[in-house]
């Protein structure tokens, strides 16, 4: 093989754990060249990866930079999305290809008839459409690199010289966030520094995060570019998180995470992913066993579909705290 092209549009923590195929390919495919075709707003991610000899990036469809493909004949292309537009990569390029495996019928009937999820991480999925390349997973986990100038100075920067948490207060979906009272009770009972994680839109929840808080709570959000975010990720002692992007990069660290889960579920194949030498690493999923409606949705809505959103609202604060006190 002489250039592989691997396939991952979206979003930003189901590309972060697609590193390890990157990787292997990358040193056990002798030298080829290993290609990577993403959205433009998720560049960030693999920019300075240095297993990605080329990165390619579209705004909207393949179209857009077709002929350029087309010119570096591949001779493979592992679609770690199995989409449309992956579909139509593929067909546009007439190469020899593998697509992973979604499970959608699995997920759609845990969500509908709550059965139970194949044990199968997304990463072994992704490892299984590369088998006709005789890829191995080398056990070392996922990766995630930070350019020098993106690396943030905790103690200049944010007036913080001790061990801090960072919380990422984000998610893409409302059913995937914890409601911003809990946050607040959450941080009052952590005697730590805190830094909030997020982007712009979560600017006016961490303000009232802090607003209501007697603990020293400081807020990045909306303040740094996504690489940033993930140097102060990198720093922190304790990381805790809801089932996003944020959460992969942290294990991409090997970081102790506190992850919160409302209407997804860790079954569903997208767990914290450690190292084989550190396989569980110290990672605890905090989530609402036994709840007749959980999951509800394999991805999430904008508001909780029942009305009484119990799966995050009956979340046990106290085993939050609990990890924390371990962890820390």
């Amino acid at each position: 093989m002489k250039k592989i092209l691997i396939i991952r549009f979206s979003s930003i923590g189901d590309i972060v754990l697609t590193t390890p195929v990157i990787r292997c390919a990358s040193e056990q495919l002798n030298g080829s060249e290993i290609h990577f075709i993403t959205k433009k707003k998720f560049k960030a991610t693999l920019e300075n990866n240095p297993y990605i000899s080329k990165l390619w990036t579209i705004e909207k469809t393949v179209t857009e930079i077709a002929a350029e493909l087309k010119k570096e004949n591949f001779d493979y292309i592992i679609d770690l999305h199995n989409n449309a537009r992956s579909l139509q990569t593929k067909i546009l390029l007439g190469k020899k290809s593998k697509s992973f495996s979604k499970l959608n019928l699995a997920k759609w009937l845990t969500v509908n008839f709550k059965r139970s999820m194949p044990h199968n991480h997304i990463v072994d999925r992704y490892f299984n459409a590369a088998a006709e390349l005789n890829l191995k997973n080398d056990g070392k986990g996922l990766d995630f690199f930070i350019a020098k100038s993106d690396e943030v100075h905790i103690a200049s920067q944010f007036g913080i010289a001790q061990p801090f948490i960072a919380i990422a207060i984000g998610a893409q979906f409302a059913t995937k966030r914890l409601p911003t009272k809990k946050i607040i009770s959450i941080c009052n009972k952590i005697n730590e520094p805190i830094i909030l994680i997020g982007g712009k839109e979560d600017a006016a929840t961490a303000g009232e995060i802090i607003k209501n808080s007697a603990t020293k709570i400081i807020s990045a959000c909306g303040k740094l570019n996504l690489n940033q975010s993930a140097s102060v990720v990198k720093q922190a002692a304790t990381v805790i998180t809801h089932d996003t992007g944020m959460m992969h990069i942290a294990a991409a660290f090997q970081k102790k995470i506190i992850s919160v889960w409302g209407n997804t579920i860790p079954a569903f194949g997208m767990s914290p992913y450690f190292s084989l030498a550190n396989p569980e690493g110290e990672n605890r999923c905090v989530e609402v066993k036994n709840l007749a409606c959980r999951p509800c949705s394999k991805i999430g809505y904008k508001q909780c579909p029942k009305g009484h959103f119990n799966c995050m609202n009956n979340i046990d604060e106290n085993e939050i705290i609990s990890a924390v006190k371990k962890f820390m």
